[in-house]
């Protein structure tokens, strides 16, 4: 039964997909926000989701904003989506998009130095536009991602992510292997960090207990990478970004490493509520 509610769900988004993707760029763009804001986001209960998660962490929140956000989240999202089937016009943006800050530094010295990084991000914005943006600009970025439970949909999402851009290193024991020998050759990893991670730390995000992956700072530990947070900021236009790279994590212990970058999300996260996946069960079994 569960793999025919999983077909029927696929058939379902491809819809979707289809009827975007037969629009110019921004149409396509605006449509599949509100495709998914009026008519997936209902369906799947993500407002009581993410109601949810705002009350959990900030209980204070006006009924305005969280209104808002019961739209705009799922409106990103949509967006996001989209933008990653979208091909050579999503990399075209993405390339276009102003990078800069206070990390930047660190992340050019390393790749004059041969020196891994590990660029570290979260489903802010669109997390997909550093990747696209620094292959172009010739780092050797490669990225590990996390296979979706729905097996039908993961077939096409991971061929789609792919023209953006590879090697991409699916999470598993494979995987793991091959994106060591990326580090271990200089390459440049991106790693989203900011889902429940079973097995992981309970560190702070947002005031309360998240449990958190330390795989990040880990890495970069072994392996004397740089670890550097890297945000893509949905603009005013909802089609172009800014790609913010923050401060290079200094090295410590994992724990120290990973709760700063916890920090540095949530700090931009509250400059920009409506950007952030609050859809996900961030905070569970806490």
């Amino acid at each position: 039964m569960k793999r025919v509610s999983q077909y029927i769900t696929n058939l379902f988004l491809r819809g979707l997909i289809a009827i975007a993707l037969a629009l110019p760029y921004a149409a396509r763009v605006r449509t599949m926000g509100w495709l998914v804001q009026n008519i997936v986001s209902p369906l799947a209960g993500y407002p009581k989701r993410i109601r949810e998660n705002l009350a959990h962490v900030l209980p204070d929140l006006p009924e305005a904003e969280i209104e808002r956000l019961c739209k705009a989240v799922p409106n990103n999202a949509g967006r996001t989506l989209i933008e990653l089937y979208s091909g050579k016009d999503f990399v075209e943006r993405a390339i276009n998009a102003p990078l800069h800050g206070p990390g930047y530094g660190a992340l050019e010295k390393a790749r004059a130095d041969g020196r891994p990084v590990i660029l570290v991000t979260g489903h802010f914005g669109n997390y997909d536009v550093s990747r696209a943006a620094l292959i172009a600009k010739g780092h050797n970025m490669g990225a590990l991602y996390r296979r979706m439970s729905n097996p039908y949909f993961n077939a096409h999402y991971v061929a789609s992510i792919s023209t953006i851009g590879t090697p991409l290193f699916e999470q598993g024991r494979k995987g793991m292997s091959q994106m060591v020998r990326h580090i271990k050759s200089g390459g440049v990893l991106g790693i989203l960090t900011d889902l429940h991670a079973h097995g992981g730390t309970r560190l702070n995000f947002f005031g309360k207990p998240a449990i958190t992956s330390l795989i990040t700072a880990e890495l970069a530990l072994k392996y004397n990478a740089a670890l550097i947070p890297v945000y893509a900021i949905r603009q005013a236009n909802g089609l172009d970004f800014e790609i913010i790279v923050q401060d290079e994590i200094p090295h410590s212990d994992a724990q120290s490493m990973t709760q700063a970058v916890n920090d540095g999300l949530e700090a931009l996260v509250r400059e920009n509520m409506h950007q952030w996946f609050w859809i996900h069960r961030r905070w569970k079994n806490t």
